[in-house]
């Protein structure tokens, strides 16, 4: 049995179009065990997304996993039946999504939803299941929870819809959960309040939780490890510490030089120039070259990872271990 609570090797999914195949995840490799929060950071269309939801199963045609091992508690999830997919989906692994209307009926009851999301992987009376529920919306920090369970998702602010969307996937008490970009549209205080309170949550529970972002000043707020995505290829990852103080990709430079800092006001917002290659056009060898100050003859060949098992970059110029703003 694998010593991690997720163990995922070679990842491939890609999707067949009338133009050719778009290679949206193209060898993804991750671990996480339990307590650790995983960071997934790209631009638009790097793939996080989709890891995310080839983790679940949850890819649609003309998409599909066409390569990989994913390992949950050692169990292959890929050899595993539609049945026990649905059976893990929702109760040992849950998703939060960016739009929490993608998981609420806006024509029930809060605690209508929450009840039949219990008794679906369960045998447990109503009164039991709502006892959870309402308890489930007091952990992540809803006021009166026993007269909230009765109301429309209409009646919440959309912070307080997030926060009930988050207490669904915490009713089972999963193992883990795959969170898409679920505070993006939320305003900087109440994105505050639900990192702090998912952070707290990983912890005593001993969940592990994988938070797909664009954001790196929220990952480097919330997470303790982080993978950046580039091109459907993960090229750094490591310890948020290490990797954001000292990164050694040039693009994850380019994320950190882009974030708006407090002694930069009134100066031009800089960024990473050029755009991410379109899916069906990727370029030969590291995908980043064409944008890459420190490209050379050697990017037209595909770099390989380097580094251990902790720390690793996709680079044939890697910076130097001199820290991002020094």
């Amino acid at each position: 049995m694998s010593e991690h609570l997720l163990e995922v090797r070679g990842l491939r999914t890609w999707f067949e179009t009338p133009k050719g195949t778009v290679k949206a995840v193209d060898g993804v490799d991750l671990t996480l065990n339990r307590g650790e929060i995983l960071g997934l950071v790209g631009e638009s269309g790097s793939g996080k997304s989709i890891t995310g939801f080839s983790l679940l199963g949850l890819v649609d045609p003309p998409g599909k996993v066409v390569e990989g091992d994913i390992r949950f508690q050692g169990e292959d999830l890929r050899a595993a039946s539609a049945r026990r997919q649905r059976a893990l989906r929702g109760n040992r692994i849950a998703m939060i999504f960016q739009d929490p209307m993608m998981t609420l009926n806006p024509v029930l009851r809060i605690g209508t939803q929450m009840i039949e999301t219990v008794q679906a992987h369960e045998k447990v009376s109503k009164s039991e299941a709502r006892r959870r529920a309402r308890d489930a919306l007091g952990m992540v920090g809803i006021p009166h929870p026993e007269e909230r369970i009765d109301a429309y998702p209409h009646e919440f602010s959309g912070g307080m819809r997030q926060r009930v969307a988050i207490a669904i996937a915490l009713l089972h008490k999963p193992d883990l959960i795959i969170a898409d970009e679920p505070t993006t549209a939320l305003d900087v205080t109440i994105q505050s309040q639900i990192l702090s309170e998912v952070q707290s949550l990983t912890r005593d529970l001993g969940m592990g939780l994988i938070w797909i972002s664009h954001d790196l000043g929220v990952v480097g707020q919330l997470a303790n490890k982080v993978a950046v995505m580039y091109a459907g290829r993960i090229v750094e990852r490591g310890a948020v510490d290490d990797v954001l103080d000292r990164p050694r990709h040039p693009y994850t430079r380019g994320l950190l030089d882009s974030l708006p800092m407090e002694n930069d006001r009134g100066q031009p917002l800089r960024q990473i120039p050029g755009n991410a290659p379109p899916p069906l056009n990727r370029p030969e060898g590291c995908p980043f070259r064409p944008r890459c100050a420190r490209a050379s003859e050697a990017c037209l060949a595909e770099p390989a990872e380097t580094g251990t098992a902790a720390r690793a970059w996709r680079c044939f110029h890697p910076l130097e271990q001199t820290g991002v703003f020094a």
